[in-house]
C-alpha cells in the first residue's frame, strides 16, 4: 500500500515539472471578446396626438364645403359616368331589354257538331320587350261550306303593370258576315293566383254599344307532354243590340275541356269536347232565326307558336 502511495506522488511532481517547463504556450486564443455593453435605452418619445381632420383646411373663419352627393352608380366615380353609359345600356338590353317577337293559335279547330261542322281560331301575335309590347289578336268561327259567320282583329298596345299581369288599349275591328263594327278596347291579361291564364276586356263601339269578355283557362300537366286544359269564356252587352242580334246581359258562353300532346312545345295537336250556350234575348234571337240556342261539340285541332 506504502509503494502506491509513492508512486501516485512520483507521477504528479513530475506533471508539474513539465508545465514549468513551456513557458511559450499561448492560451489567450482560447479566451472569448467580451460581448459589448449594451447601448443605454433612449427614453420613450411621447406617443404623436392623431392628425387633427382640420390641419388640411385653409386656416379661414368660411364654412368647409359639403362634399358632392352620392352618384347613383359606384362605378361612376371611378369610371365616370360617360364611360358607364354604354355598359349600362347593354345590361339592359340583356335583362330584359331586348326586341322578341311570337305568334301563337291557341285554338285552331275544327268542330263536329249536330247540323252542320264548323270551325274555329283564337290567336295573336306580338312584339317588342318585357314591359311594352304592339299585339295583334284574332279569332272567330264559321261553318264548312260557308263564309265566315264572326271575326274581329284587335291591335292593341301592352304595358307591364307588374310581374304577372299587363295592361292593354287600342282598336278592334269586326269582320265576318254580321255587321261591321269598330270599338275602342281595354283590357287587363296575365297569370291569376294558381296559374289561370286569365283576360278581361272591355269594348266601346262607335255607335255607343258596351260589349265586354272574360276568359280564363288552366294547363295541367298529366306527363311532361300531355296536358289537360279546362278553359271558359263569356260574353257580355250592356243593352240589347238589334243589328247584332245581341241581347242584354250574358249573351253566351263556352265551356270546354282539351287535352293536347306536345310533339315539340311548339306543336300540339288536341281533342276535346265544347259546349256552347247562348243566353237570354241571344238565344230568342237563335231561335227565331232556326238554329239551336246551345249544344255540343267535338273538337279536333293544334295549338302551336313559332
Amino acid at each position: 500500500m506504502s509503494v502506491r502511495i509513492i508512486a501516485l506522488a512520483a507521477l504528479l511532481c513530475a506533471g508539474s515539472a513539465q508545465a514549468q517547463m513551456m513557458p511559450g504556450m499561448d492560451m489567450s486564443g482560447h479566451q472569448h471578446t467580451p460581448a459589448p455593453a449594451p447601448a443605454p435605452a433612449s427614453p420613450a418619445s411621447p406617443a404623436s396626438p392623431a392628425a387633427d381632420e382640420t390641419a388640411d383646411l385653409p386656416l379661414s373663419d368660411s364654412p368647409r364645403p359639403a362634399p358632392p352627393p352620392p352618384a347613383d352608380h359606384a362605378a361612376d366615380a371611378v369610371w365616370g359616368p360617360d364611360a358607364m353609359m354604354p355598359s349600362r345600356m347593354m345590361l339592359q338590353h340583356e335583362h330584359g331589354g331586348m326586341r322578341l317577337h311570337q305568334i301563337v293559335f291557341n285554338l285552331a279547330e275544327a268542330q263536329i257538331r249536330k247540323g252542320r261542322d264548323g270551325f274555329r281560331w283564337d290567336g295573336e301575335g306580338w312584339w317588342g320587350g318585357d314591359i311594352n309590347r304592339l299585339v295583334v289578336k284574332s279569332e272567330g268561327e264559321g261553318s264548312f261550306g260557308r263564309a265566315v259567320e264572326s271575326a274581329e282583329v284587335q291591335a292593341l298596345y301592352s304595358r307591364a303593370i307588374g310581374p304577372y299581369f299587363d295592361l292593354q288599349g287600342g282598336v278592334r275591328q269586326d269582320l265576318g258576315a254580321g255587321p261591321r263594327r269598330t270599338y275602342a278596347t281595354v283590357g287587363i291579361e296575365g297569370l291569376a293566383p294558381y296559374q289561370f291564364e286569365t283576360e278581361v276586356r272591355a269594348f266601346l263601339s262607335s255607335r255607343g254599344d258596351v260589349l265586354a269578355r272574360a276568359e280564363a283557362w288552366y294547363d295541367q300537366r298529366i306527363t311532361q307532354r300531355l296536358v289537360l286544359q279546362p278553359r271558359a269564356e263569356l260574353n257580355f252587352s250592356a243593352r240589347t243590340v238589334a243589328s247584332q242580334q245581341l241581347g242584354s246581359g250574358l249573351t253566351d258562353a263556352e265551356l270546354g275541356l282539351r287535352v293536347r300532346y306536345e310533339v315539340q312545345r311548339e306543336f300540339a295537336p288536341y281533342v276535346g269536347v265544347s259546349w256552347d250556350k247562348k243566353a237570354g234575348g241571344t238565344a230568342r234571337y237563335a231561335r227565331a232565326r232556326g238554329e239551336s240556342a246551345d249544344g255540343p261539340a267535338l273538337v279536333l285541332g293544334v295549338r302551336a307558336w313559332f
